[in-house]
C-alpha cells in the first residue's frame, strides 16, 4: 500500500511524510535486527523521496502511537536495574546503541537533507512533559542527555521535542493537540520556528468505545488558525489511519485504530475530509510569499472576530485570514474597505487580501460513503474444522503466589495459564437452600477465562480506562480436591505513562466466598503453576505446516478456546478486502500464517454495538486470484456463530456533493500571477463537482435536491423547499459520465421558490466499473483478437478483466450484449476457417457451402452493385457537445493532470499485470491453430510446382467445372 498512500498524500497537498521508527519491531530480540519486508525503513524513506516528498523521522526511543509497549522492546524490561525514560545508565546505554544504529543507517544511505536526502527534521523522545515530574531532576537530566546525543552526531538537520516546553539547546519544542493555534504558547526561543507535530484528525479507538469523529471543518479551521499565527509546520496525526496487524496494538486499542483519518484504514480517500484539507493546503500555497516574507499584523474587530494578515512593506504581497470564532452566528466584518460575511466558527483565506478563495466551514469538495459488499463467491460454503485447546488441570507448582502476566508472556503471546487446587470438606458447603460458593478473582488486567475441575466457569475483562476488574461467579465445587485453572489474557502492552517497566497485569487476589469456614484466600501460600502460551500457538497451527501437527475435527460443539480453520478463495476484483466477524466473540485471526489482528465482538459500546466489525485483510496477505487461502481463527468464547462470517469488498462507490449557493468557488479556480490572484477560467460560477476514478461512470442518481435538504452523504433527507427539477438536471449532467459539474444557481433548476433562504444542492450518486472484456467476447463471438476494441459498463463493480462468466458481468441467461467492433486500418485479416466440417450436402469441386473460400462458380457473373445511397438519410450520433472531450469545460490544474497521470499509470499497470500470461496463451493458441490448420499454399505447393511441367495435352484433360467424369491423378 505504500506507493498508493504516498501518492494520495502528495496529491492531497502534503509535502512531508512523518513516520515513527518502532524499536520493538526492528530489534525484537536484543542485538537481532529486522529491516525486511514491511519493516524496511530505508526502502520506505527512499520511496517517499522518489515521490518528491520530505520526511520527518520520529525516532523514539519511546513513541506511544497506540502501539504495543509504546515501541519499546519487551526485553528492555528484563535488563537488570533498568528504569525507562529517565537518567538511568542501563536505559541510556541501550537507547544510545539503538539511536546510533538507526541514524547510522540513514547517514550511510545519504537520506538526510544535508546529504541531498529527504529527511528534513528529526524527533527524539515523545511528549516527555507528561511524565517528567514523576522523575524529578532525573527527568531533566535525561532530556538534556537525549538532546546532546542527537546533536552530537552533526547530521545537519534540526531536531524537535514535542510537548517539551523546556526543550534544551537548539532542539525545538513543538505542540501536539487539536487547536495548537490557541493552546501552544510558542517556541521557547525567538529564533525557533513554530511546529505542530500532531494535529489529531480524530480520536484513536479502543474496544468498548462508541464511534467518535472530528469534523473536517474543525480540522481546517485549526490549520488555518495556526498558520495565521506564525505557524511553520503542521503534521496530521493520522493522515492515513492504518491497521495494527497481529498483536501490535497497545492495550485495548482496536486493530483499526484510526479509521476516521483523511485516508482510511484501506487507503481510500475519506471525503470530504481528504478533499477539504487538500483545498486548505492549496489556499495556503497561494499565500506562501506573504507567509514567508510578510510582517504579521492583527486586528480585533469584535468579541468573536479578528483579522490576521501578512504584508510585505513596499510591495503588493499580502495575505489575510478573517476569523469568526462564534460557534452559532454568522458575522460580517469590514477589511480594507470591503465587507466580508463569515459563517460561524470559520476562517476565510484571502491570498491577496481581497479575494476569498476558501472558507473552512464551506465545503465544495466531493463527499463519499464507504460500503462493505459481501463477496458471495468467497463467503459461500465456508467449511470449518476445529481444534480445541486442552485445559491444564494442574501444572507443577512453581510459586506460592500467582505470577505477573507481562513477565510470563514476554510479549510472545497474549495468554498464560494459572493453576492451583483447593480441598473442600463436605461439611464446609453451605446448608441453606439457595446459597452457593462463589469464586472471586481480582485481576490487574486485562481479561481472564476460568475453569473449575475442567468445566468452563466464565470470563471477565477490564477496559482501557480501568484495566483492573473482578470475576465473581457461583461455582459448583465438589467435596475433596478441586482444581482451578485461570487463563490470563492480555490485549497488548501499555503505551504511555511513567515507570512502564513496573506495570503489572494478571490475577492478584483469588478467594472462595460462601464456605461455612468463611472466605478462603488462595492467593498466598498456595502452590501455583504457570504455563505461557496456548498449545495451538506453540505448534503454529495457523500455518500450513503447523496445522498438520494437530488433529482437526469436523465442526461440532463450539467450546471456548477453540481454533477454527477453513479455506477460502481470494475475493474477485481489486477492491480492498475485509472479514466481517459478526456473531463471534473474542480472539485472533490469521490468513496464510500472517496475523490480521485481535477482534472483540462481545465487548459492546454504550450503543450496544461492537467497536469494530470488519477486519482488513490486505491482498498482499492472500494468494493469487482463484487460489485457496487458509483462514485460522482462535476463538476464546463459547457458542459463536461461524455461519455469520463474511468476506466483504470495500468501496466508496457512493459519491456526493453538498454545496450552498453562497459558498466561494473552488480554490482550484484561482492561481497566482505575481502579487495578483486571478481566475483560471472565464466561467467562475460556483459548481458542485463529482468525479469517479478512471474507468468508472455514474450510473444512478440516488438523491438530488436544490433547496433545504438535511443529512450527510449516505443519509440525505429532502427538505420542504426543493426545486422540482433537481433530479432531472443532475441526471442529465451526470449519468453515464466519469465527471460532472453542476452550476449551483437557481436558474440552473428553473427555481424561484423560497427566496428568503440560502439554498443548498445536495446530490448522491453511485458509480460502477467499466472493464475491458476482450477475452470473454473473443471466446463468445470468435472475432479476431486484433479487431477487438471495446468496453462495457458492468453491473458488478468488483470484477476484473479475467471474469469469464456472462453471469459475472451482471447479465442474465437471455440477455443480449451488443458489441461495436471498429475496423482499424492495418489490422490482420481473419484466418480462413478450413478446420470447420463441411455441410452434409457439400459436393466436392463445386464449392457450394464451402467453409473459408468461394469458387468462381459461386461468384458467377458480376453482381449488381447495391444502392450506394441507401444510408444517405441515416442520422448518426455526432456526439454533439463532446467533441473536445469530457473535461472540455472542467476546471483543471497541474494537480489534476498529475492525478490523471497517476490514475493512467495505475490503469496501464493493471492492464499489463497479466500481459505475459495472455501473450503466452495467445502464442500457444496460434501454434495449435497452425498445426491443425496449415496454410492452403503449403498443402498444395508440390502440385503447384508440377503445373509448370504439364504438356498442352495434359492441360486440355483438366476437367471443367461440373464435369465429374474425369479425375486428375
Amino acid at each position: 500500500m505504500w506507493p498508493s498512500i504516498i501518492d494520495k498524500a502528495r496529491i492531497g497537498g502534503l509535502n512531508t511524510i512523518q513516520t515513527y521508527v518502532f524499536w520493538n519491531v526492528h530489534e525484537p530480540e536484543q542485538g537481532k535486527y529486522d529491516f525486511k519486508g514491511r519493516f524496511d525503513l530505508v526502502k520506505f524513506i527512499k520511496l517517499i523521496h522518489e515521490k518528491g516528498l520530505y520526511v520527518t523521522l520520529r525516532l523514539g526511543p519511546f513513541i506511544q502511537a497506540e502501539w504495543n509497549h509504546g515501541g519499546l522492546p519487551y526485553w528492555l524490561r528484563e535488563v537488570p536495574d533498568v528504569y525507562f525514560r529517565t537518567n538511568n545508565e542501563p536505559f541510556k546505554e541501550h537507547t544510545e546503541r539503538y539511536v546510533r544504529k538507526i541514524l547510522g543507517m540513514m547517514k550511510e544511505e545519504k537520506l538526510f537533507a544535508s546529504q541531498g536526502g529527504p529527511i528534513i527534521l528529526g524527533q527524539i523522545e515523545n511528549e516527555y512533559n507528561a511524565v517528567q515530574l514523576a522523575y524529578k531532576e532525573n527527568g531533566e537530566k535525561y532530556i538534556k542527555w537525549a538532546a546532546n546525543l542527537v546533536e552530537s552526531m552533526n547530521l545537519g538537520i534540526p531536531w524537535v521535542m514535542c510537548k517539551q516546553n523546556d526543550a534544551p539547546g537548539n532542539l525545538i519544542n513543538a505542540c501536539n493537540g487539536r487547536h495548537c493555534g490557541d493552546t501552544f504558547p510558542g517556541p521557547n526561543r525567538h529564533d525557533k520556528p513554530s511546529l505542530w507535530t500532531e494535529n489529531w484528525t480524530t480520536q484513536f479507538r479502543v474496544f468498548g468505545d462508541p464511534p467518535t469523529q472530528r469534523t473536517v471543518e474543525d480540522i481546517a479551521f485549526s490549520v488555518a488558525r495556526y498558520f495565521s499565527k506564525n505557524g511553520s509546520h503542521v503534521n496530521y496525526y493520522m493522515y492515513h489511519g492504518g491497521t495494527n496487524f497481529g498483536r501490535t496494538s497497545a492495550h485495548f486499542v482496536t486493530t483499526r485504530y484510526y479509521d476516521d483519518a483523511p485516508l482510511d484504514e484501506f487507503g481510500l480517500e475519506k471525503a470530504p475530509k481528504y478533499g477539504h484539507l487538500k483545498h486548505v493546503h492549496r489556499a495556503l500555497r497561494l499565500c506562501k510569499k506573504a507567509l514567508f516574507w510578510g510582517q504579521l499584523r492583527a486586528q480585533t474587530l469584535g468579541p468573536d472576530t479578528e483579522v490576521r494578515y501578512y504584508e510585505q512593506p513596499g510591495t503588493k504581497v499580502c495575505a489575510a485570514f478573517l476569523s469568526n470564532n462564534n460557534t452559532r452566528d454568522t458575522n460580517t466584518i469590514k477589511f480594507k474597505g470591503q465587507d466580508y460575511v463569515l459563517p460561524s466558527r470559520s476562517i476565510s483565506i484571502l491570498p491577496d487580501c481581497k479575494t476569498v478563495v476558501y472558507n473552512t466551514a464551506q465545503i465544495v469538495a466531493q463527499h463519499s460513503w464507504r460500503d462493505f459488499v459481501k463477496s458471495e463467491k468467497t463467503s459461500k460454503g465456508l467449511k470449518f474444522e476445529m481444534f480445541s485447546e486442552n485445559i491444564p488441570s494442574l501444572l507443577d507448582g512453581d510459586s506460592l503466589i500467582p505470577g505477573e502476566l507481562y513477565y510470563l508472556t514476554k510479549d510472545k503471546t497474549d495468554y498464560a495459564w494459572y493453576t492451583t487446587s483447593v480441598k473442600i470438606d463436605e461439611d464446609d458447603f453451605p446448608d441453606q437452600k439457595g446459597l452457593k460458593t462463589i469464586l472471586r478473582v481480582a485481576s490487574l488486567g486485562h481479561a481472564l477465562i476460568v475453569y473449575v475441575n475442567g468445566e468452563y466457569a466464565g470470563k471477565a475483562h477490564g477496559r482501557h480506562e480501568m484495566k483492573s476488574f473482578e470475576f465473581a461467579k457461583p461455582v459448583n465445587f465438589k467435596t475433596g480436591d478441586n482444581r482451578i485453572s485461570i487463563l490470563g489474557v492480555l490485549t497488548g502492552l501499555p503505551d504511555s505513562g511513567s515507570y512502564m517497566e513496573h506495570r503489572f497485569a494478571g490475577p492478584r487476589a483469588i478467594s472462595i466466598i460462601g464456605l461455612k469456614s468463611g472466605t478462603r484466600d488462595l492467593t498466598e501460600n498456595n502452590e501455583w503453576g504457570h504455563l505461557a502460551g496456548l498449545e495451538g500457538e506453540k505448534k503454529e497451527v495457523y500455518t500450513e505446516e503447523g496445522s498438520k501437527k494437530v488433529k482437526w475435527e469436523k465442526d461440532g460443539k463450539r467450546k471456548p478456546l477453540t481454533w477454527y480453520k477453513t479455506y477460502f478463495e481470494t475475493p474477485e476484483g481489486v477492491n480492498a478486502v475485509a472479514i466481517r466477524m459478526k456473531a463471534m466473540g473474542k480472539g485472533l485471526i490469521w490468513v496464510n500464517g500472517i496475523g490480521v489482528g485481535r477482534y472483540w465482538m462481545s465487548f459492546l459500546s454504550p450503543l450496544g454495538e461492537p467497536t469494530q466489525t470488519e477486519y482488513h485483510i490486505p491482498r498482499s496477505f492472500m494468494k493469487g486470484e482463484k487460489k485457496k487461502n487458509m483462514l485460522v481463527i482462535l476463538e476464546e468464547e463459547p457458542g459463536v456463530k461461524l455461519e455469520s462470517i463474511d468476506f466483504v469488498l470495500v468501496n466508496r462507490d457512493t459519491i456526493c456533493s453538498n454545496v450552498g449557493e453562497d459558498y466561494p468557488v473552488s480554490v482550484k479556480s484561482w492561481k497566482r500571477e505575481g502579487p495578483k490572484i486571478v481566475s483560471r477560467s472565464k466561467d467562475m460560477r460556483l459548481k458542485a463537482v463529482m468525479r469517479c476514478p478512471p474507468e468508472k461512470q455514474m450510473v444512478e442518481v440516488q438523491f438530488a435536491s436544490f433547496g433545504d435538504p438535511t443529512g450527510t452523504c449516505g443519509n440525505f433527507t429532502m427538505g420542504k423547499c426543493s426545486a422540482s427539477k433537481s433530479k432531472e438536471v443532475v441526471e442529465k449532467e451526470c449519468l453515464g459520465r466519469n465527471y460532472c459539474s453542476i452550476v449551483v444557481a437557481r436558474e440552473t433548476f428553473g427555481d424561484k421558490g423560497c427566496p428568503e433562504i440560502v439554498k443548498t444542492l445536495a446530490v448522491q450518486c453511485n458509480y460502477h466499473l467499466c472493464l475491458r472484456i476482450e477475452q470473454l467476447v473473443h471466446q463468445r463471438t470468435h472475432l479476431p483478437q486484433p479487431l477487438l476494441c471495446y468496453s462495457l459498463c458492468l453491473r458488478n463493480p468488483s470484477l476484473d478483466s479475467d471474469s469469464a462468466l456472462v453471469s459475472d458481468l451482471g447479465f442474465g441467461p437471455f440477455s443480449t450484449v451488443v458489441v461495436n467492433v471498429p475496423l482499424i486500418g492495418g489490422a490482420a485479416p481473419p484466418q480462413p476457417r478450413f478446420n470447420l466440417m463441411p455441410p452434409s450436402n457439400y459436393v466436392a469441386g463445386l464449392g457450394r457451402g464451402a467453409a473459408g473460400f468461394t469458387t468462381r462458380s459461386d461468384i458467377g457473373p458480376a453482381r449488381a452493385n447495391g444502392d450506394g445511397n441507401a444510408d444517405v438519410n441515416h442520422k448518426f450520433d455526432d456526439f454533439e457537445g463532446h467533441d473536445a472531450g469530457l473535461f472540455a469545460n472542467a476546471e483543471s490544474d497541474d494537480q489534476d493532470k498529475e492525478a490523471d497521470a497517476i490514475w493512467d499509470a495505475i490503469d496501464r499497470r493493471m492492464d499489463s499485470r497479466r500481459k505475459d500470461r495472455r501473450e503466452a496463451k495467445l502464442k500457444q493458441e496460434i501454434e495449435n491453430y497452425r498445426a491443425s490448420n496449415p496454410k492452403v499454399s503449403g498443402q498444395f505447393v508440390d502440385l503447384t510446382r508440377k503445373l509448370h511441367t504439364l504438356s498442352e495435352d495434359e492441360w486440355d484433360s483438366i476437367p471443367e467445372i461440373g464435369n465429374y467424369s474425369h479425375r486428375l491423378y
